[in-house]
């Protein structure tokens, strides 16, 4: 068994460990690029730009919301904007499609987005080698996909799926799909829980995985909890604490965001059992959104109403890496 697989195991037994009830107000999910779909009544001061079209059949696009600072270079932050540019290593990639939602694959080689007609696809760090995995019925919003990877010494064997937020306007559901073309989606079973109350699989949403066969949180609409799942664990599903938009480092560790004073805040949690939950932006006085973590769990990606930010995840100072709004992901 590889040892990245043995630490999200015990990553997965300590989040099962450490499910809590935090007692803070929720913020309401928003999406990141301007879909309504997943949210619930968002604040004006997280209401997200729409999202912009791309200006015309050669594929060229649109300069991306923001202005001239790009400090992505050696962070391993990724910003998709809802156009067909997406912010990397120092530069603007043209995917030549709108990119919506961009999560990279554990090893970094490959992006899932969701693009200008709605629909599920992969593709290369270039842009590359386009593959439409899925398309989205009508009348269906699809957002937010994460990979989940399973290693040959896995129950299931190995396999690569994609996860994503699906809302037909009368229920948000997550559904699960394997990462090929022309693959059928299916809803994804959130698991069992010890607790007395079943766990919801209505009104989720903003799934995100960490690592090879990563265990997955994700947030849920109607009752403001963050939740886990993970087919490997004995319990499979449970609630970690309230709050909206989580990401998960591989080694367990949560952020996830909450209002505070009228205010939305960058929280985490690590993952050792009985760790406190430590607001890593107590100054906030503008929102802060759409957290991601990296792989190591050391550093930490949000969004402010004027950029992305970074900072390490033990806290200290953000410090801003572009000025384009959009949404950040860590590639490998």
């Amino acid at each position: 068994m590889s040892e990245r697989i043995r630490l999200r195991r015990s990553a997965a037994a300590l989040l099962v460990a450490a499910v809590t009830t935090g007692s803070a107000l929720l913020l309401t999910a928003c999406d990141p690029e301007g879909d309504t779909s997943a949210t619930s009544a968002p604040s004006k001061a997280v209401d997200s730009p729409a999202a912009a079209e791309p200006s015309g059949p050669s594929g060229g696009s649109p300069a991306p919301a923001g202005g001239k600072l790009n400090k992505t270079a050696g962070t391993k932050v990724t910003v998709s904007t809802g156009t067909n540019t997406v912010l990397m290593d120092g530069k603007s990639v043209d995917f030549g499609t709108v990119v919506r939602d961009l999560a990279w694959s554990p090893d970094g080689k490959h992006a899932a987005f969701i693009d200008g007609a709605g629909n599920l696809e992969t593709s290369d760090p270039d842009g590359s080698h386009k593959t439409v995995i899925a398309k989205a019925p009508s009348g269906e919003t699809w957002s937010h996909p994460t990979w989940q990877v399973y290693g040959p010494d896995e129950p299931h064997g190995a396999g690569t799926y994609l996860l994503f937020t699906a809302d037909d306007k009368k229920a948000l559901k997550l559904l699960s799909v394997e990462a090929k073309a022309g693959a059928k989606p299916d809803a994804l079973h959130v698991g069992d829980s010890e607790a007395e109350k079943p766990l919801p699989d209505v009104g989720n949403l903003w799934p995100n995985s960490a690592g090879k066969a990563g265990a997955t949180v994700y947030a849920n609409k109607n009752d403001g909890q963050v939740y886990f799942h993970d087919v490997i664990a004995r319990t499979n599903g449970g609630v970690i604490t309230k709050g909206s938009q989580p990401a998960l480092a591989d080694d367990g560790t949560v952020v996830f965001v909450r209002s505070v004073s009228g205010h939305a805040h960058i929280f985490a949690k690590a993952h050792e059992q009985g760790a406190k939950e430590v607001d890593l932006t107590p100054d906030a006085s503008v929102d802060y959104t759409e957290p991601v973590i990296s792989h190591d769990g050391k550093n930490v990606a949000f969004r402010g109403p004027d950029g992305i930010y970074t900072m390490p995840a033990k806290g200290g100072k953000p410090d801003r890496i572009t000025d384009t709004v959009g949404l950040p992901a860590y590639r490998s």
